[in-house]
């Protein structure tokens, strides 16, 4: 019983870990900015104070947060160290950076969506669906769905059963994530339509519907993030240092 203890415990300071990734991202702290005290956290999230130092210490260990011995807590970098396989970390322009990663989701994704409408099984399918469901649901809960929004997407390049484009999942990985951070979820109603579309064509083994479902889906948030940029640039003209 005392372990079954321990294991709730572990689940819980995880879900407070994702929870404090998403909270960076929806207020839009920027790296080297102070987190509200533990205090305030745990009241907050809902938590005792030690399940939030233990979430804390993870996020250190993830090199999202440092804590500085009787200043606080701050921001390290949004993208943990352990989603960040492509070593962009330490690049300061994440709008731009965003941008160069959602091209590359428009030369890859689509087809890669088409690929899987055509190799994907019933297992597949029903895995596919069930992802979209769940995300979905925390979505319109406005819970955190980053992870979600990742798993979805990581399983259609595995329903493509290209070897190669598996070892691309990485990228996909880290554009999500970076994409989430950067946008705050304002694009809700055209995620759960786009998501859905392609998840609907795949199980119709319609591979021009689930290319043409992601590539809409891809150009929402290229439109979305040239929109934040534009406005960025626009209210910093003469700043060298984050325009590209």
């Amino acid at each position: 019983m005392h372990g079954f203890e321990n294991y709730k415990e572990k689940l819980l300071t995880e879900q407070i870990e994702e929870q404090i990734i998403d909270y960076i991202a929806k207020e839009q702290i920027e790296s080297g900015k102070r987190l509200p005290n533990e205090f305030v956290l745990a009241e907050k999230f809902g938590v005792g104070r030690s399940t939030l130092r233990e979430a804390v210490k993870l996020l250190v260990a993830r090199g999202v947060l440092t804590v500085r011995h009787g200043s606080g807590t701050y921001v390290a970098s949004p993208i943990p160290i352990d989603d960040d396989p492509l070593g962009v970390r330490g690049i300061d322009d994440k709008i731009s950076l965003a941008m160069d990663f959602v091209n590359v989701r428009l030369m890859l994704e689509p087809e890669i969506a088409a690929q899987a409408a055509l190799n994907a099984t019933e297992e597949d399918i029903k895995i596919l669906t069930e992802l979209c469901d769940r995300l979905e649901e925390k979505i319109l809960k406005d819970e955190p769905y980053i992870r979600e929004d990742i798993e979805f997407h990581t399983f259609i390049a595995k329903c493509s059963k290209n070897r190669v484009v598996e070892q691309l999942i990485p990228i996909i990985d880290t554009a999500v994530l970076l994409f989430v951070n950067v946008t705050h979820k304002t694009l809700i109603i055209e995620t759960i339509k786009t998501h859905r579309a392609v998840t609907e064509a795949i199980r119709d083994h319609d591979s021009i519907s689930a290319k043409t479902s992601m590539l809409m889906h891809i150009i929402h948030n290229r439109d979305k993030i040239k929109e934040i940029k534009e406005a960025r640039d626009i209210d910093n003209p003469n700043d060298e240092n984050i325009r590209t």
